[in-house]
């Protein structure tokens, strides 16, 4: 019922929020203050990361809330990163950057999966904690990930698991208790994982490319690089109707080309060269032959003008609202004042060529964190496509000259990927390695032969038997997990009460009778005790050699079927396993004298595996999910034949 409480997060989203953590709650106008000075004093320490980032389709951006529903006054925001996940996991490295920096606060980031970042770290959470027990139990909190630990007694530091902590509550053993509070060391190695690289990995996610597109597109990337996310989007979900505005190319006319280096993120880039598309006639837009060694350029151009000009025409530009400049923002002076506190301008003379720069990538960042939060309504790209052609100055000669000093292009040869990269990658996102259960001595005949093919047989069948021997619950099967069980906790209660339950409890063993009858007949119940436990036994005996007949009638029976053919058996003279299926068959009537051999389980298992793997021709099945889910890592099948 909770989880029906909360407001629903869109889906492709980001929610994040920030709470004092020892807020005043006497106070709410002190509090709130300090949080709008917190606001001003977060965007300018990571101003310097955010200026030249280009998000996919929404920033990075902060709001005051105030107390609502149970819920303390807070910094928060939503953003839609569309189909560039990577500005998620950014936000959650700001968010842990800001946690670290500013003492004070602990974040608090969802998705519409929900905790997403113990998704990233499933294999090593503690089994009490799943969706319905984690509500307001996580938080990033000095840089490092905390979890409020579940407590099964009374005194002991945490929470039942089994009811969901206030905020406040929460902050408040967060604050009381934070190194209880700190997540396991494996927890916390998996987020560092996914976050290893930043901040470089923001340089690392551009590709740049030459695009040969019209001059007024060049002059506005070149001012507002972040407008190329607005534009690819425009193209890359454009419709027939969308398409009319490209028909004659009214604000981008294609007699201005010019070459240029145009800065993408690698999402961006890729959704722009994968699509095929062929340009209207009437547009003017003509691509050299495939051969042509700027094809590419060509076209990363044109389809790059056709979403500028989507934008264009959807563009309010008639609209008499007209958006406020940023000095008028009562926020602007703080924040500015904070960037040179910071030292973001980096003693560049005031009016320099690289201070306005500096000061236009600042200014940027300003709209689209503050401004378009608060005015959603005025901010439309388009607007701001119109805003920049009309400013700013460009000189079509000027733009042809630079054409010779381009810097060379990024290559684009992480968008091929062979099967094996694919593997790696699979394998390091999830995690899994070949645990040591499963590490065998082999012999010195298939030593050799194993390291070549990466993989044990003996694994394989010692995997799928500790799968087997698992204990599961009725939430469905559990694969074995080596050095990541719960800590042993002794339960003396708990102990008797399962003793008892085995062995019975002497007051379930009295009857009503022991205390009525008071004659001297102890011999002759010992007598009845021990013959009924005679007739007990003799009885079970019977069972179980009747169910044995029947099992070796049912074996004599399949034998000769097609059934009995498809298992291999132990040669008990040579007491080596037969590789090979039972393919000759004597008469029916030869092998019911025959002794039944028993089965080799291991080669039966090994075998029926290896051909369920080979039936799916390298796609995805359940032997391999299987086997994947084990760390069991098996080849691709050699034998095309």
């Amino acid at each position: 019922m909770d989880a029906l409480r909360r407001p629903a997060i869109p889906e492709d989203a980001v929610q994040y929020k920030l709470f004092l953590v020892q807020p005043d709650p006497s106070d709410a106008e002190a509090n709130e203050k300090s949080l709008q000075q917190l606001l001003e004093n977060i965007l300018a320490e990571i101003a310097p990361l955010l200026v030249q980032y280009i998000w996919q389709h929404q920033p990075f951006n902060l709001t005051y809330h105030p107390e609502k529903g149970g819920e303390p006054a807070h910094l928060g925001g939503v953003t839609v990163f569309g189909d560039n996940v990577e500005d998620e996991w950014f936000i959650v490295y700001l968010l842990k950057c800001i946690t670290c920096i500013f003492k004070e606060v602990a974040a608090v980031v969802n998705d519409n999966d929900g905790q997403f970042l113990l998704i990233e770290a499933a294999e090593h959470l503690p089994k009490w904690l799943d969706p319905d027990s984690s509500e307001n139990r996580v938080f990033l909190y000095q840089g490092e990930l905390h979890i409020l630990p579940n407590r099964l007694h009374p005194g002991e530091i945490g929470w039942p698991k089994d009811s969901v902590p206030t905020v406040v509550e929460a902050l408040e053993m967060l604050h009381l208790h934070t190194e209880h509070c700190l997540a396991r060391k494996h927890i916390r190695s998996a987020l560092a994982r996914r976050l290893d690289g930043y901040p470089d990995k923001i340089q690392q996610n551009f590709h740049h490319a030459h695009c040969y597109i019209p001059a007024g597109i060049a002059a506005v990337l070149s001012r507002s690089p972040d407008l190329l996310a607005p534009a690819v989007s425009a193209f890359y979900l454009r419709d027939p109707l969308d398409l009319q505005a490209c028909r004659t190319f009214r604000t981008f006319p294609p007699d201005t080309r010019v070459m240029t280096s145009v800065k993408f993120t690698r999402c961006l880039y890729a959704q722009l060269n994968q699509q095929s598309f062929i340009p209207d006639r009437r547009s003017g837009f003509t691509l050299p032959p495939r051969t042509h060694p700027q094809y590419r350029a060509h076209e990363l151009g044109m389809k790059l003008a056709h979403g500028f000009e989507i934008l264009c025409s959807k563009s309010g530009q008639s609209s008499s609202v007209q958006e406020p400049s940023v000095s008028s923002n009562p926020l602007w002076r703080g924040f500015l004042d904070s960037l040179k506190k910071n030292g973001y301008f980096k003693a560049e003379l005031e009016g320099s060529a690289r201070y306005k720069d500096l000061m236009m990538s600042a200014e940027n960042f300003f709209k689209q964190s503050i401004t378009s939060t608060h005015r959603p309504d005025i901010y439309n790209p388009g607007d701001e496509v119109f805003k920049i052609l009309k400013d700013a100055s460009y000189s079509l000669e000027d733009l042809k000259q630079q054409e010779a000093h381009l810097p060379p292009e990024d290559s684009d040869a992480w968008l091929d990927i062979s099967p094996q990269e694919l593997e790696r990658l699979l394998e390091e996102r999830g995690g899994r390695g070949v645990s040591n259960s499963t590490i065998k001595t082999v012999g010195p005949e298939n030593e050799e032969q194993e390291e070549e093919t990466g993989y044990s047989l003996v694994a394989v069948t010692q995997g799928m038997k500790s799968f087997i021997n698992a204990m599961s619950s009725h939430e469905g099967a559990e694969f074995p997990r080596s050095g990541l069980s719960e800590p042993f906790n002794f339960d003396p209660d708990a102990v008797t009460s399962a003793l008892d339950r085995l062995l019975g409890n002497k007051d379930d063993e009295l009857d009503s009778d022991d205390f009525e009858d008071d004659y001297d007949g102890d011999e002759e119940d010992k007598d009845e005790e021990v013959q009924n436990d005679d007739s007990v036994e003799q009885t079970d005996a019977e069972t179980l050699e009747s169910l044995r007949k029947y099992m070796d009638e049912m074996d004599h029976e399949l034998q000769s079927t097609n059934i009995g053919k498809s298992f291999s058996q132990t040669n008990k003279v040579g007491n080596k396993s037969d590789t090979t299926k039972s393919s000759s068959v004597t008469a029916g009537s030869e092998l019911a004298e025959e002794e039944i051999q028993p089965l080799d389980v291991d080669l039966n298992l090994v075998t029926n595996l290896l051909e369920s793997l080979a039936s799916q021709a390298g796609l995805a099945g359940p032997a391999s999910n299987l086997l994947q889910s084990l760390g069991i890592h098996i080849p691709p099948d050699a034998d095309k034949s």
